[in-house]
């Protein structure tokens, strides 16, 4: 009697104000959601209704054609933005993860805060001006040292910058958010403060790091300003890093605003390579990070 007496009255009637705005909200939520899903998936399909129509063998293995001409590919831009990527990531990886080590795990607070706020700062930078940076800082100095110009050195450069806030934030949010019972029982064990942070905390933070760091090379995968300013663009394949290389994005920006049918259809057939690079290295990330759990 008393237990049904305490079910009635903690079961709340559908018609409540709170059970109603809860609905509401829900439903709400749901709308927005899907709001958010469909530019995605209108960009993606039309992205690939266009690209699936002008790709072919020959894109992966041939050089840019001629105007007017049939045929041709961009095997030398995928080439070069697998390159410049890979400088980008080898210079900002490390970079970013001993940063965010130090802010979280040996720096003062007053350190740590002032980094980190220039760090948000550095997230909300333009592109352009990492570009025009990284112009200054390597390709005039390559023009002074008579060891060329724009090159893919250059673009790397500019693409490391922009990669870099994104890994610091993501691997200090990882690192701060592991336990500090491991860090107090990997010291009671008598492990020092530099065993602790590479065999206990960098493992346990290792799928925020990846995360981040396959974030940082999605944004850059698909960043054009900074590497017309930077490696700005050839016809040739790649043959060193300090020449003029090219990269997807900047092929897709020429291509497309040109008034030629077989440009056009190449820079579709490039826009989906390049969104299915990104894919498949988020997908590779997630699946690392699931093999590491």
């Amino acid at each position: 009697m008393t237990s049904h007496f305490l079910q009635s009255n903690l079961t709340r009637s559908p018609y409540s104000p709170r059970t109603l705005f809860n609905t509401v909200m829900n439903i709400l939520a749901f709308f927005c959601g899907v709001l958010a899903l469909v530019p995605f998936l209108a960009v993606l399909s039309y992205v690939l209704f266009k690209g699936f129509s002008s790709l072919s063998l020959d894109v992966f293995t041939q050089l840019p054609p001629a105007p007017f001409r049939e045929g041709g590919g961009f095997g030398n831009a995928i080439l070069g933005t697998l390159l410049m990527v890979g400088i980008g990531a080898l210079i900002s990886i490390p970079t970013g993860v001993l940063t965010a080590i130090y802010l979280t795990e040996f720096s003062s607070g007053t350190i740590a805060s002032w980094v980190r706020f220039a760090t948000n700062i550095l997230s909300g930078v333009p592109s352009i001006i990492a570009g025009v940076f990284a112009y200054g800082i390597v390709v005039l100095t390559l023009v002074k040292l008579k060891l060329g110009s724009y090159s893919a050195l250059g673009g790397g450069f500019a693409l490391a910058i922009l990669m870099l806030p994104t890994i610091v934030r993501t691997t200090d949010e990882a690192l701060q958010l592991v336990s500090q019972d491991l860090r107090q029982a990997s010291v009671g064990l008598g492990a020092t403060k530099l065993q602790t942070v590479t065999q206990v905390v960098l493992p346990a933070a290792l799928p925020g790091i990846v995360t981040g760091s396959t974030l940082a090379i999605a944004r850059a995968s698909g960043e054009t300003a900074p590497l017309l300013f930077t490696a700005l663009f050839s016809s040739f394949w790649p043959n060193g890093l300090l020449k003029p290389t090219a990269s997807l994005a900047v092929l897709v920006y020429n291509f497309a605003i040109s008034p030629f049918k077989n440009w056009q259809s190449l820079a579709w057939a490039a826009s989906l390579i390049l969104v299915l690079m990104v894919l498949i290295t988020s997908i590779i990330a997630r699946w690392a990070t699931r093999q590491k759990a």
